[in-house]
């Protein structure tokens, strides 16, 4: 004889298969992700192919450059990387900044993100100052339009003022060379 608290049986059994099935599931979809040749470390941008944010930003006080203002992007290349002196890899990519500087047929702009002006200019004045405009963005809502994860990032922006595209995390020499400059090459060889 069943009691009133006890499920009928084929219920039973779902419950006992759906975990099975649920589990199931997932296993089937990381496996296709798995399979699909697609890098899981790069992190897609919803942003590629789309006018850069409307931003402007104040200028970093004490380094007399202009802020970050998405008006001067019409017409050139401009690369926007977001750094922060309190972050260890920005460190570790400023040398390629640096680098990358020395290239004048794009401008290198900077994002400054939830950062202390005095500790940012000490940053910049202790490792060089690669950037032609610093903007500063002290509450990270600039970085928020610009869809940014964590920094540092690096954009590129096209002569039409769309991101073309993204790198997050430290630019290394190898990375630089193999992904972001042939990317700063086909923004230069479009039409702008």
């Amino acid at each position: 004889m069943r009691t009133e608290t006890e499920a009928p049986a084929p219920r039973r059994r779902l419950f006992v298969l759906l975990p099975l099935l649920v589990f199931l599931g997932l296993a089937g979809l990381f496996l296709a992700q798995l399979l699909s040749g697609r890098d899981v470390a790069e992190i897609p941008s919803a942003l590629i192919g789309l006018p850069a944010p409307q931003t402007s930003l104040p200028p970093l006080e004490g380094v007399n450059l202009p802020g970050l203002d998405s008006k001067n992007f019409a017409g050139k290349v401009t690369l926007v990387n977001v750094f922060a002196s309190w972050c260890a890899p920005c460190r570790e990519e400023h040398p390629v900044l640096l680098g990358l500087s020395q290239d004048k047929r794009f401008t290198l702009a900077a994002l400054n993100y939830k950062d202390q002006p005095e500790n940012a200019r000490r940053f910049l004045g202790d490792l060089g100052n690669p950037y032609q405009a610093v903007g500063v963005d002290p509450a990270g809502r600039a970085a928020i339009d610009w869809g940014v994860y964590g920094v540092p990032e690096t954009f590129v922006i096209g002569k039409d003022g769309k991101i073309a595209y993204k790198h997050v995390g430290p630019l290394t020499p190898e990375s630089a060379r193999d992904l972001l400059l042939p990317q700063i090459e086909k923004a230069l060889a479009a039409p702008g």
